[in-house]
């Protein structure tokens, strides 16, 4: 029997290689807005960062999200994606 192959990403917080169901995804639409992607299935560019708060973080202090975006990234932005990912529940 043949084993499906899980698809890993990366998170731009630790660096770690994991599966993707476990990393939210934060995605930058054409219009240029950049939100969280709790499906995993909307479209535009995709980033992923651990569900944890450290991982964010340290992706926010590296600027990991606006290099994969190529373009800077609005502090409230940061908050608000950090308030969503802090009210996450079970994790």
């Amino acid at each position: 029997m043949k084993t499906k192959k899980i698809p890993l990403r990366m998170c731009l917080g630790c660096g770690e290689m994991k599966p993707k169901k476990e990393l939210v995804r934060v995605v930058k639409n054409k219009e240029g807005e950049i939100f969280l992607d709790l499906t995993g299935k909307k479209a535009g560019r995709g980033a992923y960062v651990c569900s944890s708060a450290p991982c964010f973080q340290k992706a926010r202090k590296s600027r990991r999200l606006e290099k994969a975006f190529s373009q800077k990234i609005p502090d409230e932005v940061y908050d608000a994606l950090e308030g969503q990912i802090n009210a996450r529940p079970g994790d």
